[in-house]
């Protein structure tokens, strides 16, 4: 699962980003709204968390926009905004959830998931291939029935590959999408990943396309 925190408070986002990354949620952050509609165009979003009180535009500025330019990933409001009207407002303005701050994380991660369940459809979180089975949102994956255990970076890679099967994933992206920008990772560390899950899940989920990249196969 990936989601989008747009939060100019750095504790609040370092707070946020450590309780879902916790879970395998990996978590992009921006401070204002001024990079959401590339963002959104440029990668898979499963969720935007979005602060009202932004610097130079505010949040329901910057969700009116995404709703009228098309986008309709779900939307969870975070703000100190706690009036019945402030609810509105933002519910109005094309918010799927709203939730106050001071707010408990573990509230937070419950209401994150709620809201992909809604916007996937149950139907569509499971996967399955051959003996495989895998619900990347609630965490679970066996094989021939015998639960497997998976790490957090394991599971946000096979989030990012099982929600979009048959389409290819370069080393490079798999690693920016994993590591962002960190400039002190192993060159090898996407490979060390994908060996451990193929290892864990069998040869033939994930497969290796010469040249290209990964993908994993289309469910069946």
């Amino acid at each position: 699962m990936h989601v989008l925190l747009i939060e100019d408070d750095a504790l609040i986002a370092d707070s946020v980003r450590q309780a879902l990354g916790h879970v395998g949620i990996q978590v992009t952050w921006h401070r204002n709204g001024a990079g959401v509609v590339a963002t959104l165009a440029e990668e898979r979003i499963d969720a935007l968390l979005l602060d009202l009180s932004l610097p130079c535009q505010d949040g329901i500025d910057v969700l009116t926009t995404l709703r009228r330019a098309g986008h309709d990933t779900p939307v969870l409001i975070l703000t100190a905004r706690d009036t019945v009207a402030d609810r509105v407002r933002g519910l109005n303005a094309g918010a799927d959830d709203y939730l106050v701050k001071p707010f408990d994380l573990d509230e937070l991660l419950a209401r994150v998931q709620a809201l992909v369940r809604r916007a996937r459809g149950r139907q569509q979180l499971a996967y399955l291939h051959g003996d495989v089975v895998i619900d990347t949102d609630a965490h679970q994956a066996t094989r021939a029935g015998q639960p497997l255990v998976l790490t957090s970076k394991e599971w946000t890679l096979l989030d990012l590959l099982v929600m979009r099967p048959g389409m290819i994933f370069s080393r490079g992206k798999l690693e920016q999408l994993l590591y962002g920008h960190a400039a002190d990772i192993d060159s090898n560390v996407v490979e060390v990943h994908i060996h451990s899950l193929r290892r864990k899940l069998g040869q033939e989920v994930i497969v290796n396309v010469r040249g290209l990249g990964y993908m994993v196969a289309k469910s069946r």
